[in-house]
């Protein structure tokens, strides 16, 4: 497995991580707010340097509210990026604006993380490019609070959802191999169906494009550790919650983890390698020793 990016291709056979870097102030962990696009810099290289695989940079918090505009979203965004790529890992934009990704891939971004399920100009964009493309799960705008979907098989949904944007995508020129899948965990979600998602993660294989999983301190980990959505726990305090998911997420074939910490990091390389150990040890058995 392997995800091709503007300037290189990633090889996939270890989980790899992707570092959040946020230039806003209003990002839902506290931790991951860097604010100035100078401090944004400085976080992401802190990153690198702490052995991330690649960074995901962002101006526009998830979580909902008024629209940011085009101009103010790159007035943020397309400096830390322009400061970070040559970090001497891979960038990607976290934006689903077509204008401000289309200044960040001229800023040195080799990929889009695209929070908005794709549009025929995205597409487009992603295929003139041939950049990185992460296609997430989202049945609405961003931003905009609705009624969460009830589905009758979350994940058999994804497939039908994801493998009809995919088809969208590769008749506008997207190759499969400059796509990752982001099934959208917390997004037109429950936390039984994240967490059912979660565990049947592999069935989303058969779409074929590599599996990006951002999972990091969502509210789903927070509901968990609390027993209850009204008093879930803040993100502050959904680090080890964190580091659980993310370690299940790697054993069930997650290819990019998108993630805040250090902590998730180490688990995350080592369930890695547990993994391929497992799957390098089944390759080889012999037929007498698995009798």
């Amino acid at each position: 497995m392997s995800w091709r990016l503007a300037d290189r291709t990633l090889e996939l056979a270890q989980p790899l991580a992707a570092g959040i870097v946020n230039v806003t102030a209003d990002s839902m962990f506290e931790g991951a707010r860097s604010v100035t696009p100078e401090q944004a810099v400085a976080d992401g290289l802190a990153l690198a340097e702490a052995s991330f695989d690649m960074l995901d940079v962002g101006a526009v918090a998830a979580r909902s509210g008024p629209p940011v505009s085009a101009a103010d979203e790159a007035a943020a965004l397309v400096p830390a990026i322009e400061g970070l790529a040559g970090a001497g890992v891979p960038v990607s934009a976290d934006t689903f604006s077509v204008e401000v990704a289309r200044r960040a891939l001229d800023a040195g971004a080799v990929a889009i993380n695209d929070i908005s399920g794709g549009s025929e100009e995205m597409f487009e964009l992603v295929a003139g490019s041939g950049c990185g493309y992460v296609l997430m799960h989202i049945e609405g705008p961003p931003r905009v609070d609705r009624p969460v979907k009830r589905y009758g098989d979350a994940v058999e949904h994804l497939k039908s959802w994801l493998g009809g944007r995919i088809e969208a995508a590769s008749r506008l020129g997207v190759s499969e191999e400059q796509i990752a899948i982001d099934p959208g965990l917390d997004f037109d979600l429950t936390t039984a169906q994240d967490l059912e998602i979660l565990r049947r993660l592999g069935e989303l294989r058969s779409l074929g494009p590599a599996l990006y999983v951002s999972l990091s301190r969502k509210d789903f980990i927070g509901e968990v550790l609390a027993g209850s959505w009204q008093e879930r726990l803040p993100a502050g305090e959904r680090e080890w919650g964190t580091v659980a998911a993310a370690t299940l997420a790697v054993r069930e074939g997650a290819d990019v983890l998108r993630i805040h910490d250090r902590s998730t990091l180490q688990a995350m390389r080592v369930a890695g390698r547990i993994r391929g150990d497992l799957v390098a040890n089944s390759a080889t058995k012999s037929p007498e020793a698995s009798d």
